[in-house]
């Protein structure tokens, strides 16, 4: 574990650093190794302010207290940091408990029923017959995409459609 002590406008005292030193030590079996741990301690007109920076495997735990005493200030801190890492002491063990159980199956949700699709009979033909530059002015007339006629002579069917590209496409079934 990596501890490092900061001073902001303030004398860093060797009682604070001892008692730093000793609640770290208590803690050092709740904290994972390679955790690296901040302290920074500053002063504001009256107020004392004692900040903690756990960042670990894991874990990224940050504690601000304030007092007027810089030791009730660190006090408070690392009782809040003890109770935050039983926590997490006791997800990470809930978590490993529920692992070996049997996961209930999971059904699926029922979708909503899908609304019938209807078909609406549309008027985009014409049945008399005509030539592919006629049925082109149809379709612009009609302000449709799709237009069904058919074609003089043979009596067979075709359509035009408007492309995104802004030309016509002609389609003639075999």
């Amino acid at each position: 574990m990596n501890v490092h002590l900061t001073a902001r406008h303030m004398p860093l005292t060797p009682e604070v650093r001892q008692f730093c030193d000793k609640r770290i030590k208590a803690l050092n079996k709740k904290i994972a190794p390679g955790t690296k741990v901040d302290i920074i301690l500053s002063a504001e007109k009256r107020r004392r302010k004692a900040e903690i920076h756990a960042v670990g495997r894991g874990t990224n735990i940050v504690l601000v207290e304030e007092n007027n005493e810089i030791l009730n200030a660190l006090n408070l801190a690392f009782s809040g940091l003890e109770r935050k890492l039983q926590k997490e002491k006791e997800k990470l063990r809930d978590r490993k408990r529920r692992g070996g159980q049997e996961r209930k199956a999971v059904l699926p949700a029922e979708e909503p029923p899908q609304p019938r699709r209807r078909v609406i009979p549309g008027d985009d033909f014409s049945p008399k017959p005509m030539s592919v530059e006629e049925a082109i002015l149809q379709l612009d007339l009609k302000k449709r995409d799709v237009f069904l006629f058919r074609k003089p002579g043979t009596e067979r069917w075709a359509l035009v459609y408007r492309r995104r590209d802004g030309h016509y496409g002609l389609v003639e079934p075999e």
